[in-house]
């Protein structure tokens, strides 16, 4: 234990090995639920006869860089595929490209990403982006997985007809393969089985959630489950444990394919959506540990953002999409943890656990995890309260990020949108001396990522 306290600097952030095991539990409990999401999300894409697979590659994928984040940048920050991230893997570039295409765009965005990291050009950038683009992307993004919630059960839903690529598409995907139909509120399912039990894990979600009981997700997700089984709304699972396989998925990229498809615009959208919404987790999570420096920035940024590369680098080639930092990992941090030593026990547990539960996973029905897309935007969304909406220089750029990623349906054009319209507002409202040079760079490389998608070159 001397060595644990020692290595993890136990004294300096006023903690103990208790502390920090009671914080890494606690992380675990409150991001369990992505073992059964991440799997029902990217199974839409590969295929029902990935999800073993896609069970264990998100155990593995999590596990091993959760304990690299807790070894080697000391951080009490854990990782798993990331919310969002996989969304726009399973319903947008997949359908397009196919998931093999898909894996190896993510694949290189991690390559590019530790290339950037080992250079700092990543950490300079995050400290480029103002403060109101980093809190609307992360709302924005909540609501874009209160979206899928919705739509997952067929309460809300919209589609392009005549498309397969999205439920919602931009511009000129919508002139070209249909007319956008919006059904709104779906009436004529509300008093099904599905949606009573997808409204019963809500509401127990949220009692929990006020109550402050752990693992408040997760708990919702094998109730509503055990309900949905005993009513005959979902099947009974035919066993709970499995020795993990990841054939599946495993070192299946396409780079050749990646190639054909037109590589700059998959993998800098991939780029664009993983770069931001680490930026986002990484800095959030820094503030609420108080461990930002009195100028906003996050001490060890290099070590964190690196072990994120590795991260998404070693998930496409285990089989998953995008692996990110959590903001669950706020729990662990609420609960006292302050080093690497909370990670390292998240880490762990996602491994003795997560690895052997594929019967399980399989068993949830999509009714039962849909609460938590909605209580994951509930809590992305909160962070819209730290833009200043009385400067509209702020405040309307950060309004239009916030429209634009659901409405789209991607997370990279809101955060286009977003850039845009706040360097030109700056501009042309005389205040062009507070956007950060790089914003300008920005900018201007995101009207040639429209120009790209628009076909103009």
């Amino acid at each position: 234990m001397g060595w644990f306290e020692e290595y993890f600097q136990f004294e300096r952030y006023g903690t103990n090995m208790r502390t920090e095991i009671l914080a890494g539990v606690t992380t675990f409990l409150t991001m369990a639920y992505i073992l059964f999401v991440n799997p029902q999300i990217l199974s839409a894409a590969m295929g029902k006869d990935a999800f073993d697979s896609l069970v264990a590659v998100t155990a593995l994928s999590a596990g091993i860089t959760t304990i690299i984040m807790g070894l080697y940048a000391r951080k009490p920050f854990a990782l798993a595929p990331g919310m969002g991230l996989n969304a726009y893997f399973a319903y947008t570039v997949a359908p397009k490209y196919g998931w093999r295409v898909a894996l190896a765009a993510v694949f290189v965005e991690g390559l590019i990403f530790i290339a950037l990291t080992l250079t700092k050009v990543r950490s300079a950038v995050i400290h480029a982006i103002p403060k109101s683009q980093k809190y609307a992307i992360g709302a924005g993004i909540g609501l874009f997985l209160t979206l899928i919630g919705l739509n997952d059960v067929g309460i809300l839903s919209a589609q392009v007809e005549g498309s397969k690529d999205a439920i919602i598409s931009l511009g000129k995907t919508v002139l070209l393969s249909g007319t956008l139909k919006f059904t709104g509120l779906n009436t004529s399912v509300l008093l099904s089985k599905q949606v009573l039990l997808f409204l019963f894990g809500l509401l127990l979600t949220g009692v929990l959630i006020a109550m402050r009981i752990k693992g408040a997700l997760l708990i919702s997700i094998l109730t509503t489950s055990v309900l949905g089984w005993i009513t005959g709304a979902a099947p009974w699972p035919e066993k709970l444990f499995s020795t993990p396989t990841i054939s599946y998925t495993f070192m299946k990229m396409d780079l050749h394919g990646l190639i054909n498809a037109g590589a700059l615009g998959v993998v800098f959208a991939f780029f664009m959506v993983d770069f931001f919404d680490t930026l986002g987790t990484v800095t959030g999570l820094s503030a609420k540990a108080g461990f930002l420096t009195k100028d906003g920035k996050v001490p060890d940024a290099e070590k964190v953002l690196l072990t994120d590369a590795i991260g998404t680098t070693l998930g496409a080639v285990l089989g998953t999409s995008t692996v990110t930092t959590y903001i669950e990992s706020a729990t662990g941090i609420e609960e006292g943890g302050r080093t690497g030593m909370t990670a390292l026990v998240t880490g762990l547990l996602f491994l003795a656990i997560g690895l052997f539960i594929a019967p399980l996973a399989s068993s949830i029905p999509s009714f039962a995890t849909a609460p938590a897309l909605v209580i994951v935007g509930y809590y992305m969304l909160s962070a819209l309260k730290e833009v200043d909406f009385s400067d509209h220089t702020e405040a309307l750029p950060a309004f239009l990020v916030l429209i634009t990623i659901p409405y789209t349906y991607s997370i990279a054009d809101g955060i286009g949108v977003g850039f845009i319209s706040y360097t030109l507002l700056k501009v042309f409202s005389g205040r062009w001396k507070e956007v950060h040079p790089l914003m300008y760079i920005l900018a201007l490389v995101f009207v040639a990522y429209f120009a790209y998608l628009g076909g103009l070159f």
